[in-house]
Parts: structure tokens; C-alpha cells; sequence
């Protein structure tokens, strides 16, 4: 079986204790959350979108509670790459816990220079956050045309000195398609689902809820398309899958995995539990004993057809 525990896994060369890590933006930096949780009980640490200045993000409400879930417009606030290196890498670095950092830009040159900084600091992984808006191309996401996903794809993976991760936008008409296009850019791993795109109206007073007007839609609601997802892009690419969306059990974490996800990202369920990760990693591994299984690397796509 070549692992030591039953819970490992490896991504792109990458060993991770467990299948289980946080997703970004929902966790901060991890800061906050050791106050409430061990993170050297997590797979892996995926800190907040860093970009290489300062963002301010949107104008305020930018979070809104809705059925089965929230919206978030927050437009990926950051302290820049600068900030996060002198600050966030030293508080994550002691803790025994992979850190894979989400990175966003507005243009190809905003990604690699984000890369590139971080080529020789203590990072184990980078997540390309695709869905940013490029402003290059009218706000158009990154993520939602196959031939801009697979040039910025390539682009980061030039400079880059860890391995890529790219983190695929659900709002396109064929994942599969992003899966595949980001893998011919040179792609580690893929990660998905980011949030789908909602919008509130409150009747009361007829105005969005949302200064940002529509939000990244996030919570249970959107697991059963999550689960579609990366089923789609499991059977697309040969790269490993992190699978997320809605993720709040063990069970649902099963799904992902049966599905085709190598890992899974816990992301809404932390605002609401904030031991939701380390509740998945146990549940899993109970699973794992009461069914007899001797890694959880077995249960990787054994959906049965």
C-alpha cells in the first residue's frame, strides 16, 4: 500500500496525514481558528486569496444568509503577499500541517508575480483561484473560457516552484472542459467546486442585499451539484481532484471521495462549527474501521457503476 497511515494521501508528490483541509477564504489564515481547534490534526491549511498588493475588496454587506447556505461577495479582501509572508507564513510554519496558499489576480502578470514571490518560502502547494475576474478581458473570470485557463495555467506553472493546483469556477456549461484545459496547461491537481453565482433581494425594502448585488453562493445547497462536478472532472483528467461544496460531515466528505476526489476542502461549515474539519477527519476515519478498509486512498472514484 506504500502509506504509513490509512488516513494519508498524496497529492502531486505532496504527502498529506489525512484527506482533510480547510477551504479558502473561509478560514482566514488559521489564526483565528487554533483558538479552537489543533491544525496540526488538518491535511492541509489553504490560506485566504493572496495577491500582490493590497486588495480592499467589496463595499459592505457583502455576506448574506440564505436557505441552505450564505452568499459572500467579500471580493478576496487580502494584505497583499508582501504582508502574508512576513506575518502568516512564520504562525503557520509551526504547526505540522501542509500549507497551500490560494492565489488571485486581475491579469496573468498579478498570478505569476504572486508565484514567483512565493517560489523559495516555506509553501508546500499553490491554489489558483480562477474565478477571479480578468480585467484584461472585460471581468470575464479566468476560470469560464478553456483557452485563458489552460494560458494561465501554463504561465503560473513556469514559474512556479511548488506544485499547481487549479482551482476551477462551477459556472461554465462543461467542467469536464475546464478540467481538461487546465491540465493541458500543466495543471498538478485540479480543486473544485468555487462557488456558484446568487444573488438576495430583500422585498421589504426592494434593494439587493448585497452592496456587490450578486455573491459566490456556499453551503449544503450547492453539494449535490458539487458532487456532479467532480465526478465530471475526475473522469476528464488524470491529475488529482480536491473535491468541495457544502461539506459539513464525514458522510459528505465520503461522497466527494467515492466521486473521484483524491481530498476534500471544508469551507461554510467552519463559520457555523468551527471543529468541522478535524469532526470530518475523525468521522472518516471511523468509517475507514468499521468498514474494514485499509486506506482511504481505496475508496478514491469507487462509485459503483
Amino acid at each position: 500500500m506504500g502509506t504509513t497511515n490509512r488516513l494519508s494521501v498524496n497529492i502531486a508528490g505532496i504527502e498529506l496525514k489525512n484527506p482533510v483541509m480547510t477551504a479558502s477564504g473561509t478560514f482566514g489564515s488559521g489564526e483565528e481558528y487554533s483558538e479552537f481547534i489543533d491544525l496540526n490534526g488538518l491535511g492541509a491549511v489553504v490560506t485566504k486569496g493572496v495577491a500582490n498588493v493590497p486588495w480592499p475588496g467589496n463595499p459592505t454587506p457583502r455576506v448574506a444568509e440564505v436557505y441552505g447556505g450564505m452568499l459572500n461577495a467579500i471580493g478576496l479582501q487580502n494584505p497583499g503577499v508582501e504582508v502574508f509572508c512576513r506575518r502568516d507564513l512564520p504562525f503557520l510554519k509551526k504547526y505540522d500541517t501542509k500549507i497551500i496558499v490560494n492565489v488571485c489576480g486581475h491579469s496573468v502578470e498579478e498570478y505569476t508575480e504572486v508565484v514567483e514571490r512565493l517560489a523559495d518560502e516555506p509553501v508546500d502547494m499553490l491554489e489558483i483561484n480562477i474565478s477571479c475576474p480578468n480585467v484584461r478581458e472585460g471581468g470575464i473570470a479566468f476560470g469560464t473560457v478553456p483557452s485563458v485557463a489552460e494560458k494561465i495555467t501554463k504561465a503560473c506553472k513556469k514559474v512556479a516552484k511548488q506544485p499547481i493546483i487549479m482551482k476551477l469556477s462551477p459556472n461554465v456549461t462543461d467542467i469536464g472542459e475546464m478540467a481538461r484545459a487546465v491540465e493541458a496547461g500543466g495543471a498538478d491537481a485540479v480543486s473544485l467546486i468555487n462557488t456558484l453565482t446568487g444573488m438576495k433581494i430583500d422585498v421589504n425594502r426592494r434593494k439587493f442585499v448585497l452592496a456587490n448585488r450578486t455573491g459566490g453562493m456556499s453551503g449544503p445547497a450547492v453539494k449535490p451539484i458539487a458532487v456532479r462536478m467532480v465526478y465530471e472532472a475526475a473522469h476528464a483528467v488524470h491529475v488529482p481532484v480536491i473535491g468541495m461544496g457544502g461539506i459539513a460531515s464525514a458522510e459528505d466528505a465520503l461522497e466527494f471521495i467515492l466521486a473521484g476526489a483524491t481530498a476534500v476542502s471544508v469551507g461554510t461549515a467552519n463559520f457555523i462549527n468551527p471543529r468541522a474539519t478535524l469532526d470530518v477527519v475523525a468521522g472518516i476515519e471511523r468509517y475507514l474501521e468499521e468498514n474494514g478498509i485499509d486506506s482511504v486512498q481505496d475508496l478514491v472514484g469507487a462509485v459503483e457503476e
